[in-house]
């Protein structure tokens, strides 16, 4: 009798202790998949950006209709129109003020009132098109720079859409002055994937660098983004190919429900 009771007791404890090793492999698991969300250097950016391209066959324009209305979106929730709604958008030539430029026209949508600065055209048609639309919309597209002191005075928020991953330093003469104004300004910045005049992977290089106060990383964050200090973090640019995020070990974060975004800190 006794040892019936002994013999089914171990046995209970046996299935205990297997619930418990079985319990904490599906928590490391876990843990693994969420916590470890990759950091992109800079090739392995721009390799994924190609293969956006040319393997899975999305369009420029495409992808920067994405990922400038993902940043409206986290630029909305991160920040109450109520307040003050008119925003400084400082676009660059490239893609990264193309989604800049978009969502200048999404944010003019959610009650913000946009004002561009876009120096430096290009002949692209999309370029073209994208300005057109925004003008379209009633949203001033300059190209003279904007005085300092005018910018406190007029603006809640700045959006610095003039650098992307395939920056290197240190930044071209003619776009010293608009740094200058980010550098010096008292409002809060907004750079979307990387703060314009960063190392894409090394950070900030200077003691003159944008410190933004958010940080909207497209597609996937970039190794730059791990020397951000107190600044919010947002994940947008939901169109990431599940075999893609497989192929590069991206480990991305799940997106709830129909938001366009993801906030990471």
């Amino acid at each position: 009798m006794l040892l019936r009771v002994i013999k089914r007791n171990f046995a209970l404890f046996s299935r205990v202790q297997t619930v418990r090793h079985s319990n904490k492999h599906i928590l490391t698991a876990v843990r693994a998949h969420y916590g470890t969300m990759k950091y992109l250097n800079q090739q392995e950016a721009i390799s994924v950006d190609e293969e956006l391209f040319n393997e899975y066959k999305f369009s420029v324009d495409q992808l920067m209709e994405l990922a400038g209305l993902s940043c409206a979106h986290a630029i909305a929730d991160a920040y109450s129109p109520d307040r003050s709604n008119k925003v400084l958008i400082c676009c660059g030539p490239g893609n990264n003020g193309g989604d800049g430029l978009v969502a200048a026209r999404h944010l003019s949508l959610m009650s913000f009132v946009p004002y561009v600065y876009y120096p430096k055209r290009t002949d692209k048609e999309l370029f073209k098109n994208l300005q057109h639309q925004a003008e379209s919309m009633g949203i001033t597209v300059s190209v003279d720079c904007p005085a300092g002191e005018w910018v406190e005075a007029e603006f809640g928020l700045i959006v610095d859409a003039l650098f992307g991953f395939s920056f290197k330093p240190p930044v071209r003469e003619s776009f010293r002055p608009i740094m200058e104004v980010l550098q010096k300004t008292k409002l809060p910045i907004v750079s979307v994937d990387i703060p314009s005049g960063w190392d894409v992977e090394l950070g900030p290089q200077t003691d003159c660098d944008i410190m933004p106060d958010c940080l909207i990383s497209l597609t996937a964050p970039k190794l730059c983004a791990k020397h951000l200090v107190n600044a919010k973090h947002y994940l947008g640019g939901r169109f990431v190919p599940g075999k893609l995020e497989e192929k590069y070990a991206m480990n991305l974060p799940a997106y709830k429900g129909r938001d366009l975004f993801v906030r990471l800190s």
